[in-house]
């Protein structure tokens, strides 16, 4: 947990040195927390739908919508999916499964339209 918030501390100081650095900061944390929710509504929606091969169309869809809130967004997206690769790894997951997770992070992270990935069939409703 210590690791998680020196790079938290660390990440706000180097996105934050100018003169609004509060109202700056203050925006970082918006929209960390921001992201942090898509994030959560993007796994609730997978859950939902429960439809085979759809998880890196999910991947690509919340770290899109993560990073489209501003730096806060994109940064929490990357430390929720690097949190979710170790989880994975530790777990001793298949490695070509979490490259390709991470791919797909990558490509919504980099404003990539996440239906690249999206399965036939998927319901219009994700």
């Amino acid at each position: 947990m210590k690791f998680f918030t020196c790079i938290f501390l660390l990440s706000l100081v180097l996105c934050v040195t100018s003169d609004n650095w509060a109202r700056r900061a203050g925006k970082f944390m918006k929209d960390a927390f921001g992201g942090a929710k898509d994030m959560a509504r993007a796994y609730t929606d997978m859950r939902e739908a429960n439809w085979k091969h759809s998880d890196k169309y999910f991947h690509a869809r919340v770290n899109r919508d993560a990073a489209q809130r501003g730096p806060g967004g994109a940064w929490a997206a990357k430390v929720i999916s690097d949190a979710r690769d170790f989880y994975k790894r530790m777990r001793g997951r298949d490695e070509a499964d979490r490259h390709a997770d991470q791919e797909a992070n990558r490509w919504g992270r980099g404003g990539g339209d996440p239906n690249r990935y999206r399965p036939k069939n998927l319901p219009e409703k994700y």
